[in-house]
């Protein structure tokens, strides 16, 4: 009997078993289904956001002076990891001599900068923990010994920035914030009869503007909590105060200096530094435009400043610029060279009085190297009735000759103008196809390969159509001299 009791007992929790573990899985099923759903609505509505950026590794040896680690002006080195120890060797140590130093180091990192002209030198230094303690000190570099020479507290500091966190105010501060996004959110906007807001119905309304530039992806501006500029009043900030700028220093060019942070607050964060001259600049934005698209392009640019005292120092170097404010300096000239697929590069040669006379805008626009694309040439002049080039035709060919010594697998046409009355259309016609000859026989001379060239002239009937809109009240000839047209891509 009990055999019989354990064998039905087995029995009902087998098939128990069975059943539930079925209605599960078609739970299971038919949660996973909705939970698709839901993530499909999701990520149609979901904003991308920016990409967060990425942390910096601190080279284990830069908490000394021997390997600090180098900057370039107006870069952001950062946000770091935390600094962590003072290195191998505590070369800041206040004694009575020397009160306003480290009493120790912390936990430091040095940094080294080269000036690449005269101005006054500013630091901004964000740190990722408002309750991180930074303090920093500034040096000039005196020469082969300088570190043994900070160490033997020989050199004294050009900067100091010492001051105290005043944990109290920060606290205070971040109430003050939190209390005012909880009455934000207690707050709701007011609702017309339908439900919907007054702000709601004004978009309904008018549809915002699209903005006219672009929104640039490049890293955001740096807000310093701590640092060194130009309108601060304190020339030094001691272990009692608890100020957050000092006053900047002057700064000639070829001068190296060095720059130690220390946080003294143990088991710390980390913190982005950037260091710029600040000097009577001009700062226009630089932007690339395509005109056939209408849009603004990201480009692979170059920019480099010329006449420092390394020679060639880039203050561009991104492969994907999509624009921005860029820094030109007087007593320097720049190369400019941008390039992307499918555009012709350019590149351009200027000097800093060149930049002072143009607008706040640099736009340069991008032009395509698809078949069909034309370029009109207006300002070269030809003897009357004659094809031979006169004036200063080669400042205005060669900016055409370096698009196509760029990219030599475009071949393009080049098409002669004339001005005509339509009396002999074909001494017109021999007129036009002779002056594209002579263009043609000018990008040869200055190294493009005749391969690459083809050349036409006015045809009959745009001779006519020319020589009718001459002869109008409100006519006139046209300005174009010539024309370069791409007809395609060789091998």
């Amino acid at each position: 009997m009990k055999r019989v009791l354990t064998a039905l007992i087995a029995c009902a929790l087998l098939f128990g078993v069975g059943f539930d573990a079925q209605a599960q899985t078609k739970k299971k099923k038919s949660s996973k289904a909705k939970t698709s759903t839901t993530t499909k609505k999701k990520s149609s509505t979901a904003k991308k956001e920016p990409p967060k950026p990425t942390t910096v590794e601190l080279p284990y040896n830069s908490n000394d002076c021997l390997f600090a680690i180098p900057l370039e002006i107006d870069k952001p080195y950062g946000p770091t990891t935390a600094p962590d120890g003072a290195g191998r060797i505590q070369e800041i140590v206040a004694d009575k001599a020397n009160p306003n130093l480290f009493e120790r180091e912390h936990n430091t990192v040095w940094y080294k900068v080269s000036i690449p002209y005269n101005g006054q030198l500013e630091i901004g230094i964000a740190q990722v923990a408002q309750w991180d303690d930074y303090d920093f000190l500034v040096y000039k570099n005196t020469g082969q010994y300088f570190s043994n020479q900070v160490m033997l507290n020989k050199v004294k500091p050009v900067a100091i920035h010492l001051a105290d966190v005043d944990s109290a105010a920060m606290f205070a501060e971040v109430m003050k914030s939190s209390k005012a996004k909880a009455a934000e959110g207690k707050a709701k906007p007011a609702q017309n009869a339908t439900g919907k807001t007054a702000q709601g119905n004004a978009k309904a309304q008018k549809p915002a503007a699209e903005p006219e530039l672009p929104v640039f992806s490049s890293n955001p501006e740096l807000k310093p909590t701590i640092g060194m500029v130009c309108d601060a009043k304190d020339k030094m900030l001691t272990k009692k105060q608890t100020g957050k700028f000092i006053k900047s220093i002057p700064v000639r060019m070829g001068e190296e200096y060095y720059i130690v942070l220390d946080n003294r607050t143990a088991n710390g964060q980390g913190h982005t530094i950037m260091v710029t001259v600040h000097a009577n600049a001009y700062e226009p934005l630089v932007l690339f435009y395509d005109k056939k698209g209408k849009r603004y392009v990201d480009v692979d640019l170059m920019i480099l400043e010329r006449g420092g005292k390394d020679g060639e120092r880039p203050i561009v170097k991104d492969e994907h610029y999509r624009g921005g404010k860029v820094k030109f300096v007087p007593g320097f000239s720049y190369l400019l060279y941008a390039k992307k697929d499918g555009y012709f590069s350019i590149y351009r040669e200027f000097n800093s009085r060149d930049l002072m006379l143009r607008d706040t805008i640099m736009l340069y626009h991008m032009e395509r190297t698809e078949r069909g694309t034309t370029f009109p040439i207006r300002n070269i002049s030809f003897e009357d009735g004659e094809a031979t080039l006169i004036g200063n035709y080669d400042s205005v060919l060669n900016d055409y000759l370096a698009m196509f010594r760029n990219h030599p697998d475009v071949n393009f046409l080049v098409k002669g103008y004339v001005q005509s009355y339509g009396v002999n259309a074909e001494a017109d016609m021999l007129l036009s196809l002779d002056r594209a000859k002579s263009l043609k026989n000018w990008f040869i001379k200055n190294g493009i390969d005749a391969k690459r060239i083809s050349t036409s002239g006015m045809t009959k009937n745009e001779i006519k159509r020319a020589a009718a809109a001459a002869l109008t009240d409100k006519g006139g000839f046209s300005g174009i001299k010539a024309e370069l047209i791409i007809t395609g891509k060789g091998e």
